[in-house]
C-alpha cells in the first residue's frame, strides 16, 4: 500500500470509532485480521464486529484527536488522544494512545493498541 492509501485506511478508522459504526470498522479489518486493545484480544472480522458491538453497548460520545501518523512498508504508528463515556457511571475516560497497524491487501491486518491513562487526566 502507498502511504496516502494508509492514511485514509486510518482516517476510515478513526471516522469509524467516533461514529461506532462497527460493520465498517469491521470490514477494514483482513478476513483474518487482529484487533489488539489492553485486556482484549480479537481475531477475525466476526470476532472484532462483536468485540466492538459489545464496546458500543458500554461507551459513548467517542472523541478522537490524531497527533501524527509514522508510515512505513505496510505498517505505521498512530498517536491519538481519545476520550469515551462509559456509559454505566457517566464517567469520561481520556487517554493517550499509541497504535502499532500492519496493512495486507488494502486492508488492516493487525491493530495493536498501548493506552496511557495517566498523563491526559493529570493535563
Amino acid at each position: 500500500m502507498n502511504q496516502q492509501d494508509i492514511q485514509i485506511l486510518i482516517e476510515k478508522a478513526k471516522d469509524s470509532w467516533v461514529t461506532q459504526d462497527v460493520d465498517t470498522l469491521a470490514q477494514l479489518f483482513t478476513i483474518d485480521g487482529e484487533l489488539i486493545v489492553p485486556g482484549q484480544c480479537w481475531r477475525g472480522q466476526e470476532r472484532i464486529r462483536e468485540g466492538l458491538a459489545n464496546f458500543k453497548q458500554e461507551y459513548s460520545d467517542v472523541k478522537i484527536d490524531i497527533q501524527r501518523i509514522i508510515i512505513g512498508a505496510n505498517q505505521a504508528a498512530v498517536e491519538w488522544y481519545y476520550e469515551d463515556t462509559e456509559k454505566a457511571t457517566g464517567r469520561r475516560n481520556k487517554a493517550d494512545d499509541v497504535i502499532v497497524v500492519d496493512f495486507r491487501d488494502n486492508q488492516i491486518s493487525r491493530w495493536r493498541e498501548y493506552f496511557d491513562t495517566q498523563t491526559p487526566i493529570n493535563r
